[in-house]
């Protein structure tokens, strides 16, 4: 029935984690049917009551359905299959206004940091048993830390933020445990957290963050961890405002053995002020990529936190990968001391071009969300027919299911390959894909 793949696992949550790993991997397919309770216990060894757990888990988290005496089976799209599958392939001639990336023009030249950094490593090399973090890194790191009021901690170094993200989520919880995250929010995020094992409790944005309420109620609900995106969030371009980071620490507060994860994923491409909420909680950690300012490839992020989860995820990373590249770090440091970016005319260029596109939306009367970053947020009420509507007049767009668990159906459009005098051509075809499509009439 399983084909080649074995179910595994001795407790409920093994044996759950089990088959969402299967899933996410496309081993177990949609609609494929699982082996009934008893049976499956028989070949696991286990009694039948855990695997009746381990199916409760399952629905719960939107993986298998039950059709009374038919049995369980995958759902047509489970929670954990990849989100990256659920893409629009650009045909030539199409403009794409999917893809997330930061605008190349804006981005700095390499060749002079990383020849620096080369140099160095020449006079200075690494060796096993150095320093993992660039002490120059550390400092200019905490600096910056310390100016937006970010909490005192060490500084760590990770491959990127989903990188920092996994290690501080596995340094704390264990297969089965929910994860309060924004919805719609990061989809590389929300596949991560159910590939971990996780449930992902869904809380809902605003254009000044996550909702207290929602928030509230999924910490009322069970949920050990919390991820926010303090500005430039993806998809919603939503940014914590002072009153809003106020009533998330309140509430926060209220549940002080909450892990709180902070990605600051509008670093260096944002003029906004950060308004952190680290330190309510005992555990947290606080995490800035340098991916959209300085280059996707760089795959470099600085995080801090409190003692015990840097500790033990400083002690896991020693165990695997050991460091990332202090040739990488010191590239990174020249980079940072040069001001390669400009920070300001980063922002106010994603700026005048997100503007300008939410301003075309809202003379033609559609409402779109872009309060910072490099993306706007479009609620449709068809999402799959805008989609299609819009690539049939040349645009591509991103599915809105691709960063949504049960919010409202939309689509995200990445401005940084736009100019400004792109925004009515784009609203206007926009505006025709979502509008009602007229009645016909047979005579």
């Amino acid at each position: 029935m399983l084909g080649e793949y074995p179910i595994q696992g001795q407790g409920a949550a093994e044996i759950a984690a089990s088959v969402e790993r299967a899933v996410g991997a496309g081993e177990l397919e949609p609609g494929q049917p699982l082996p009934p309770m008893r049976e499956l216990a028989t070949l696991l060894g286990v009694n039948p009551n855990t695997v009746a757990a381990a199916y409760r888990t399952l629905r719960e988290r939107g993986v298998i359905e039950t059709a009374g005496r038919r049995g369980s089976r995958i759902r047509p799209k489970p929670a954990t299959t990849g989100r990256e599958q659920i893409r629009v392939d650009v045909p030539e001639g199409v403009r794409n206004v999917a893809d997330g990336n930061p605008d190349p023009a804006l981005l700095p030249g390499l060749a002079d940091a990383f020849a620096a950094a080369a140099a160095q490593g020449d006079r200075e090399p690494v060796l096993y048993g150095h320093a993992p973090v660039e002490p120059e890194l550390t400092r200019m790191a905490r600096t910056a830390l310390d100016a937006d009021g970010v909490p005192d901690g060490t500084v760590s170094v990770a491959s990127g933020s989903l990188d920092a993200v996994e290690r501080v989520l596995a340094a704390h919880l264990r297969p089965g445990d929910p994860v309060a995250v924004e919805d719609p929010g990061w989809g590389s995020l929300l596949d991560l957290v159910s590939a971990l094992g996780f449930r992902t409790v869904p809380v809902g944005v605003d254009d000044e963050g996550p909702r207290p309420d929602d928030v509230r109620a999924a910490l009322r609900s069970g949920a050990r961890a919390l991820v926010v995106t303090d500005r430039a969030q993806n998809p919603t371009g939503a940014a914590l405002t002072a009153p809003r980071a106020r009533a998330l620490r309140s509430v926060l507060a209220e549940h002080p053995e909450t892990l709180l994860i902070e990605d600051d994923h509008g670093h260096g491409i944002v003029d906004l002020p950060l308004h952190p909420l680290a330190g309510v909680t005992r555990h947290w950690a606080f995490v800035r990529s340098v991916a959209k300012a300085w280059g996707p490839d760089l795959r470099l992020a600085v995080f801090t936190g409190d003692a015990v989860t840097l500790d033990r995820v400083r002690g896991r990373q020693r165990l695997g990968p050991g460091w990332v590249s202090r040739i990488l770090q010191r590239a990174v440091v020249r980079l940072w001391a040069d001001g390669a970016v400009d920070t300001r005319a980063v922002a106010a260029s994603y700026g005048a071009r997100r503007d300008a596109l939410i301003e075309a939306l809202a003379e033609r009367g559609v409402v779109a969300h872009g309060r910072s970053g490099m993306n706007v947020w479009v609620p449709v009420p068809d999402e799959t027919g805008a989609v299609a509507r819009l690539l049939h007049g040349g645009w591509a767009v991103t599915p809105g299911a691709r960063f949504r668990i049960g919010s409202p159906p939309g689509i995200r459009v990445t401005i940084s390959a736009l100019a400004v005098q792109d925004a009515a051509p784009l609203a206007e075809a926009v505006a025709a894909a979502i509008r009602p499509t007229p009645a016909r009439t047979y005579v």
